[in-house]
């Protein structure tokens, strides 16, 4: 790899999620040669001199690159420029492929933020024996989506000190006081139009996933059970619902890895969120079922697109969140793993336990604006890791979920290190 490349390039960095990268980079590529892409010179200047003052620093030297997802030749030059693009360019769906494509011609890593399931593991299918043939890993899920998930999942397994058959997470999130800012949404329009579209062609991830898994899994007792569509957790004492996001197919991608790879026993996984109330909890069955029901029809994608607040109930919005909010927004996912002790450790991966668990664990992983604070700074993170420990990752390359790609690495300790990092912690331990 030429020696006069730079380390990263924040790619999409006029954005709503890049700009916040750029000044994340600031503290979190500190050391790093990295330079900013986009298809507006314009607007990414004004990026540098928004973010600079934000940040207190002088941008107007930082490299900028003009490239465009419908001009593969410019996203190639782009892509020979650095050793890794981080590509904050969604929804993932639609502008995803094409530079994917070009850093892996050009032997350049890649990361992304997509919490788009279809995606990820048709990437996977098509470019992951390619990318293990240019040495380049393709790692997707890197951002709140869903590092705190599957690096939970790794987190948990170490700290268990036995073999974990299953782990529940249990999402809140909430706003602390402080002084009210303007726009309250929660969410970017473009996070909005990915899980409009995300929806709409759910079922087209049967067909990915035989062909990406024509092996099924051996079934591994006991069986996790989904929980009821509502219920009261008492793990967290909420009202709670399964999660919609990503986190569980990503974290069973990961596993699925592990136990190729490694003939490592998969961790049984489901996920849920928790609600302050009854009432709360059915507001939002009754939102994401009109939701689901207009995301099935191309008039009820439009008027979704059309008109994000009403339909998200505030939560989206074509402006996305103050920095206010964004700032007084946490989030905290509690985890309870059950297993066996170490001593009831079996000789194979594929062996059964005739025990029922008896050791559980309970952790928790939190942070502050997990939206585009620690997206942000865990999606820099990723791409740190790969420049400084490669040598801890899998088959010199290939396209990855998070926990697969990182499981070796010191990743979570480099999350711990930031202001809008991510904290891991144990609860209890039984």
């Amino acid at each position: 790899m030429s020696a006069d490349r730079l380390d990263v390039i924040i790619f999409g960095a006029s954005g709503f999620t890049g700009k916040y990268t750029v000044f994340e980079a600031v503290t979190v590529l500190s050391g790093l040669r990295w330079g900013i892409a986009g298809r507006n010179r314009e607007k990414l200047e004004g990026v540098l001199k928004e973010m600079g003052a934000k940040a207190k620093k002088d941008l107007s030297q930082v490299p900028i690159f003009i490239a465009d997802v419908n001009d593969e030749a410019s996203l190639l030059e782009m892509a020979r420029k650095c050793r890794i693009v981080v590509n904050t360019a969604g929804p993932y769906r639609f502008h995803g492929e094409k530079v994917v494509k070009a850093c892996i011609e050009s032997g350049t890593n890649h990361v992304d933020v997509s919490g788009e399931p279809q995606y990820m593991e048709t990437m996977q299918l098509k470019y992951d024996q390619r990318a293990k043939e240019k040495g380049v890993y393709v790692v997707s899920a890197c951002g709140f989506d869903s590092i705190p998930a599957d690096m939970g999942v790794i987190f948990v397994e170490k700290n268990f000190d036995g073999v974990v058959n299953s782990v529940e997470t249990f999402l809140e999130s909430g706003m602390k006081e402080g002084v009210s800012g303007g726009g309250s949404s929660g969410l970017n329009y473009g996070t909005w139009e990915s899980a409009v579209y995300g929806l709409a062609h759910s079922d087209e991830l049967r067909g990915i996933r035989q062909q990406l898994f024509p092996l099924r899994l051996p079934k591994f007792f006991p069986v996790l059970r989904p929980r009821p569509l509502i219920f009261r957790s008492t793990e967290v004492d909420k009202v709670c619902l399964p999660f919609p996001g990503s986190d569980r197919s990503v974290v069973m991608r990961s596993q699925r890895f592990l136990y190729d790879q490694d003939k490592k026993r998969p961790v049984q996984m489901q996920a849920y969120v928790g609600f302050p109330s009854w009432l709360a909890a059915g507001a939002v069955i009754l939102f994401a079922s009109i939701f689901g029901l207009l995301s099935k029809f191309q008039l009820g994608r439009t008027l979704l697109l059309k008109y994000p607040g009403l339909f998200s109930g505030g939560l989206a919005s074509r402006s996305g969140p103050s920095e206010d909010s964004m700032e007084r927004t946490y989030f905290k996912m509690t985890f309870k793993a059950t297993g066996w002790p170490k001593g009831d450790r079996l000789a194979e991966g594929s062996d059964q336990y005739t025990e029922p668990p008896s050791k559980s664990l309970m952790v928790r992983v939190s942070g502050m604006n997990p939206g585009y604070g620690a997206t942000c700074v865990a999606l820099l993170s990723t791409a740190i890791t790969i420049l400084r420990e490669s040598e801890k990752m899998p088959n010199n390359g290939g396209v990855l979920a998070p926990a697969a790609a990182f499981s070796k690495t010191s990743l979570i300790s480099e999350l711990e290190k930031h202001d809008h990092g991510i904290k891991f912690e144990i609860l209890a331990n039984k």
